[in-house]
């Protein structure tokens, strides 16, 4: 599993992916994010914006990333 270090109280899930390397794009992780295929926490989730905090853990593909502050 891989771990995305916070710089901010926050990422942004389409940022997360990008940042993991799991998406080439943000507009890739735009459309993979839209269409339902990455989880947050165990849940699919379809909000390209949404805040991902300490302890948060993001799914796509078989990857894992957690983030830690």
């Amino acid at each position: 599993m891989q771990v995305i270090h916070l710089r901010e109280d926050h990422i942004k899930l389409g940022q997360a992916l990008k940042a993991a390397g799991m998406t080439g794009s943000g507009v890739e992780a735009k459309i993979v994010i839209q269409d339902g295929l990455v989880k947050v926490n165990g849940c699919i989730e379809t909000r390209r914006g949404k805040k991902l905090v300490d302890g948060d853990i993001v799914e796509y593909k078989g990857e894992s990333v957690k983030i830690e502050a």
